[in-house]
């Protein structure tokens, strides 16, 4: 009989019955092994699973009550070390997708010859050994000065190159004066002359102390005693 999701088992000369739980329950398994490139992996698998009902007597026969406890950290371990052995450190990070994939489908048939069905798989916990990780974290310095070098050429060309422009530039105005010069001669000079002579002259004629004298001389001679 069932009642809230467990199942009793009667087995012919027991007297008492054996409940199982048939609902899904989770289990972390953590595991350590090697990749392709002999780099020093670790793993925690996570698990949603539970017995096949129909399949109760025979778990109950073979393998016992406590039948996760025997089987699933042994396959775990048995697929994980399988898997990550086919992949390099770096392509268990970059191909994350597909070890976890791969871990899910071989974990999902070898539990099953054992009457046992998994409901959710994941991945929780990635880590490599010391000298990888120390590695990995030289190999982005390394990159990320690269980049900075990197842009400081840039910058150093595009200045460079604004410079020749801007040089360019003066000179093609130089050269467009010159010519200009050469064609209307002095005449551009006096008109800059007497645009200046009446800038000054405005200025003068509105501050106070400027006293305008005529330009006879003898003038002062003339003032009465």
């Amino acid at each position: 009989k069932q009642w809230y999701q467990r199942r009793v088992v009667i087995t012919a000369g027991i007297q008492e019955p054996v409940i199982f739980d048939i609902k899904s329950r989770p289990r972390s398994v953590p595991v350590s092994t090697g990749s392709k490139d002999l780099q020093t992996v670790n793993l925690t698998l996570r698990i949603l699973f539970h017995p096949d009902p129909a399949l109760l007597p025979s778990i109950y026969t073979n393998i016992g009550v406590d039948y996760d406890e025997r089987i699933l950290p042994s396959i775990v371990d048995e697929v994980l070390k399988s898997v990550v052995a086919k992949y390099d450190a770096s392509e268990l990070i970059t191909q994350r997708d597909a070890v976890s994939n791969n871990v899910a489908d071989s974990l999902t048939a070898r539990a099953e010859t054992f009457g046992i069905f998994l409901d959710d798989i994941s991945i929780t916990h990635l880590a490599f050994g010391h000298d990888f990780t120390r590695a990995v974290e030289s190999k982005q310095v390394a990159q990320q000065e690269a980049e900075r070098s990197r842009y400081y050429v840039e910058k150093a060309e595009f200045e460079k190159e604004a410079a020749i422009l801007s040089a360019q530039g003066d000179a093609e105005a130089a050269k467009m004066l010159s010519v200009a010069f050469d064609k209307v001669g002095d005449s551009l000079i006096e008109l800059r002359k007497m645009e200046a002579a009446e800038e000054i002259a405005a200025n003068l004629s509105v501050s106070r102390n400027i006293v305008y004298l005529p330009k006879d001389k003898n003038m002062l001679l003339n003032l009465p005693a």
